[in-house]
């Protein structure tokens, strides 16, 4: 009898691992549709084209999509995740290596279900967790954009993930936790301008897919939207009323540091920020300012008003507590940053008010002192020389602590030596 009811809960367990083994294949199994000529620019109108282009600067996409100094949407970029690396596709409409092929249906499936046209699932690094929140209309006007570009025949390397994640079936399952389906709706009682803002930042900015915290699956924790996150090595800082900033930010400030790259009472968009700044001086003004609208709300916060708060400059006590890295800065920072320099005289904000000096952990003063600020965005803001090969270790850590202590009046950093290690160990790779 033992040996009977063995048995049968052997066999039920059986019956259930296949039953659901083949619930997770009709999950993961995706139709393929069919390949089709390629579109003529006459199939599209000049002004579903100029949308296209406005959405694809405020999405940034020609960022991920292009290689380092190579051709336009053409991919090949390595995206680098806690998984291993992905790289960005061609989304040019070659027919053999981008998406020449693909029609707009399948264009929008690939956009919001993450599948390809052939059906094969597609990383999240795509962030399609936003762009289902967005109309049919804006995603077709996109893929006109995308389909009147030239064709630039370049096949995508192979990932190199942690197995087994390169099984692509598997996203059916990450998807299934992870993917919802919301769009946005208008909110009653909010502006126009406010809810064009919503819209764009939580649709095709995504810009919650670097602000939001994640979990370790990878997926944005859904319960803290904008609460802060980490892209590409730097802090992407709260964009709630915890955002650490000598002053207040305004719809205006917001709006000049995304139009320009710089904000006097902030400082400069630098790493994964200054590319999506480069991309915005380019969208329409309107949908800009609406973004700014939605992201000041979001930042609002009680405390002194903007313009109310004289710099800080503690240099006395900065040079005592950091006598090396007063040195380093006079031969170093101080032609540029010192009270009286030609370049503080055009406008550049001063360290005090720099948001990287005021944050919680120095990661992103760190990354500023080794990495500069790159050529492709110095000639809208100011030219920043990196000092990750000149300067050792120490002497990093030694110019950032003084930087905090002379032009902050928070706490010294904790975790210093450790961000110096970890931007110096990013930078030397390939």
């Amino acid at each position: 009898m033992k040996r009977r009811a063995v048995l049968a809960a052997l066999s039920a367990a059986a019956a259930a691992g296949v039953l659901g083994s083949l619930v997770f294949l009709a999950i993961a199994w995706q139709t393929e549709i069919p390949a089709m000529a390629p579109p003529k620019l006459a199939d599209f109108d000049a002004a579903t084209i100029h949308r296209g282009a406005a959405l694809v600067a405020i999405g940034d996409c020609v960022v991920c999509h292009t290689a380092e100094r190579g051709p336009a949407f053409a991919g090949g970029r390595a995206l680098e995740t806690p998984f291993g690396t992905l790289y960005a596709t061609n989304i040019t409409p070659d027919q053999r290596t981008g998406i020449g092929n693909w029609s707009a249906a399948a264009f929008r499936r690939a956009m919001r279900d993450g599948v390809s046209r052939d059906g094969e699932h597609l990383y999240p690094a795509l962030p399609y967790e936003h762009f289902t929140r967005v109309t049919d209309a804006d995603l077709d006007a996109i893929y006109a954009l995308l389909m009147t570009r030239g064709p630039v025949l370049q096949k995508t390397p192979e990932n190199r993930l942690i197995p087994p994640l390169g099984f692509r079936p598997l996203l059916a399952g990450w998807k299934l936790l992870f993917l919802h389906e919301d769009p946005v709706l208008p909110v009653t009682g909010q502006s126009d301008e406010w809810n064009r803002g919503r819209y764009l930042v939580e649709g095709f900015g995504h810009c919650g897919g670097c602000h939001t915290p994640r979990n370790i699956a990878g997926s944005e924790e859904r319960g803290k939207p904008f609460a802060g996150g980490i892209a590409e090595g730097w802090d992407a800082p709260p964009l709630n009323a915890a955002n650490r900033t000598a002053h207040p930010w305004t719809v205006d400030a917001v709006y000049r540091y995304l139009r320009t790259g710089m904000d006097a009472e902030h400082g400069i968009a630098n790493g994964p920020m200054g590319p999506v700044a480069h991309g915005l001086s380019g969208a329409p003004d309107d949908d800009v300012r609406s973004i700014a609208v939605y992201v000041a709300s979001l930042l609002e916060r009680d405390g002194p008003k903007a313009g109310s708060l004289p710099p800080v400059d503690r240099e006395a006590e900065a040079t005592r507590e950091h006598p090396e890295g007063a040195a380093l800065f006079a031969g170093a920072c101080a032609t540029c940053h010192g009270p009286g320099a030609p370049m503080m005289a055009q406008g550049r904000p001063s360290l005090s008010f720099v948001s990287a000096l005021q944050a919680d952990h120095p990661r992103n003063a760190v990354q500023a002192v080794v990495n500069g600020l790159p050529a492709a965005q110095a000639g809208r803001t100011a030219l920043m020389p990196p000092f990750g090969d000149s300067l050792t270790s120490s002497q990093i850590g030694q110019i950032t602590a003084y930087l905090r202590s002379r032009y902050s009046e928070r706490q010294p950093w904790t975790a210093l030596e450790d961000s110096v290690e970890e931007a110096l160990n990013a930078k030397e790779q390939p």
